[in-house]
């Protein structure tokens, strides 16, 4: 015989069975679960671009200071 597989889900410290939930919602659960995972490859992302874009600061910088331009302007400033 199989048995029925429960999932718990936990909401404000109160557990639940993901299964004992309505058709409604169940979907806005997987919502939330779909939120959660998209949140944090946002994260990720942002992660990577902050890193990825102080690497290209430091090797301009570098640059910089091997091959300083001929002439200098009013700065724009980069952040």
């Amino acid at each position: 015989m199989g048995q029925d597989k429960k999932t718990p889900i936990t909401i404000d410290g109160k557990a639940y069975v993901f299964e004992d939930f309505s058709k409604e919602q169940q979907t806005m659960c997987n919502h939330c679960f779909d939120l959660d995972r998209k949140i944090d490859s946002a994260k990720f992302n942002l992660d990577q671009l902050l890193i990825g874009k102080q690497a290209f600061m430091d090797m301009l910088k570098k640059s910089l200071e091997e091959n300083p331009p001929a002439q200098t302007v009013e700065p724009i400033e980069i952040k």
